[in-house]
């Protein structure tokens, strides 16, 4: 049997360099904005999408029920995300951002940009597009083993 080495395992690889990025990025927009990465994640995706269900939501995002749920009452809370009713599902709300949220859109965005451009400041224009090519692969590839 071949033994398990984390530093040479890919998925936990992955999932280090991710939290790392995901740290970086956290404290810059909890210092600046004063949101955690599922709040702005739903800020960014609503300011894409337009009007989305919580259920939709967490499709796009690929966060469970229960951080997006929490996620939307902050932002809710906060009076960046408004709720409506959902005129094709009574049994659900359609969120969509507020003046206010799309005000912190608005700076955030440009924000979110140059961070992208500081942590990829080492990498040719080449890599980034072959880093990209490789996660919609291995994301095509983790979804055909979670239908399998």
């Amino acid at each position: 049997m071949t033994a398990l080495k984390l530093d040479q395992f890919l998925p936990y690889r992955l999932s280090i360099a991710s939290n790392a990025v995901s740290d970086a990025v956290a404290t810059a927009y909890r210092t600046l904005f004063g949101l955690r990465i599922p709040e702005w994640r739903l800020v960014a995706v609503l300011a894409e999408g337009g009007a989305m269900s919580q259920q939709a939501l967490c499709g796009r995002t690929r966060m469970d029920k229960v951080t997006v749920s929490r996620a939307a009452i902050a932002l809710v809370d906060r009076g960046l995300v408004e709720r409506a009713s959902n005129p094709e599902d009574q049994r659900s709300h359609l969120l969509t951002l507020s003046k206010q949220g799309w005000a912190l859109y608005e700076q955030i965005a440009p924000q979110a940009i140059e961070l992208e451009r500081c942590i990829f400041a080492g990498f040719s224009q080449e890599e980034r597009d072959q880093l990209g090519a490789m996660l919609e692969r291995l994301e095509a590839a983790a979804g055909a083993l979670d239908r399998a």
